[in-house]
């Protein structure tokens, strides 16, 4: 369980940069829910209930997602459902229980760069950005990859494109955190594949992507391109899975999902 010094309720999302920005020792603490599972002193929590920011809405080109909104609420969005498909509904829908998606955030989850995210590998095979408060608007495989700098992440934008993608994991149990996960989408013949809880953070395999979007899809080549992909990103061993398990069930479920999206 985490220790609170203070709490900040600001009702702007400059206020809240300020506050945050103080102290190294603060923290969003948005829904709390992974922060609860271990022991940490936050000087002044900086709570986002008061900034709007629990929502889901679309114009012509993009689906925009406040960083408060829950995984419950993309579960059931019929927004995201009838622009995306299911992908970011399979993503979540085995994470624990309705209870505990009721209160895990997107802004949190994305932020934190979580390794063993479901959410993230989801996101990472669509046209996803991220929108920070003072880092500004980039993609999200960018976001990924820099340094973390203290911020304040307001919303993310996926691009309404058509993309047909597919997600799929692998679990010791069905509740458990996943011990890979991958998601593959194609656009016209592009296609892009994406890995996480290698268990490090998810990330595109981008020699496998380039191979199958450039050449003729058959048997031989998917295969080709899983053992590409699982050839190119380095896993690892924690205490659900060995990095050989991790390495052959990435190959499996790659082959799965390509199959899936076309």
């Amino acid at each position: 369980m985490f220790t609170l010094i203070d709490i900040a309720q600001p009702t702007t999302e400059e206020e809240a940069y300020t506050v945050l920005s103080k102290r190294k020792t603060n923290q969003v603490i948005g829904g709390s829910a992974f922060l609860r599972m271990g022991k940490k002193r936050i000087g002044t929590g900086v709570e986002l209930s008061n900034l709007n920011l629990d929502y889901i809405k679309e114009d012509d080109d993009y689906i925009e997602i406040g960083a408060m909104t829950t995984f419950r609420s993309l579960e059931t969005s019929q927004i995201i459902n009838d622009n995306l498909g299911t992908v970011i509904k399979d993503s979540v829908a085995d994470i624990i229980g309705i209870q505990f998606r009721s209160v895990v955030t997107v802004g949190g989850t994305v932020f934190s760069k979580y390794g063993f995210s479901d959410l993230i590998v989801a996101l990472l095979c669509l046209d996803t950005e991220v929108e920070l408060y003072k880092g500004g608007r980039m993609p999200l495989d960018e976001f990924l990859n820099k340094n973390y700098e203290k911020d304040l992440l307001t919303k993310i934008y996926i691009k309404k494109d058509n993309k047909k993608s597919s997600y799929k994991s692998l679990r010791n149990a069905k509740s458990d955190y996943p011990l890979i996960n991958v998601s593959v989408s194609k656009e016209d013949e592009i296609f892009k594949i994406c890995v996480g809880a290698r268990p490090q953070r998810a990330t595109v395999a981008l020699k496998a992507s380039e191979f199958l979007s450039t050449c003729t899809i058959n048997e031989e080549n998917i295969e080709k391109a899983s053992q590409i992909a699982v050839d190119e990103l380095s896993f690892g061993t924690n205490m659900r899975a060995s990095k050989e398990y991790r390495y052959a069930m990435a190959k499996v479920f790659i082959k799965r999902a390509i199959m899936e999206v076309i």
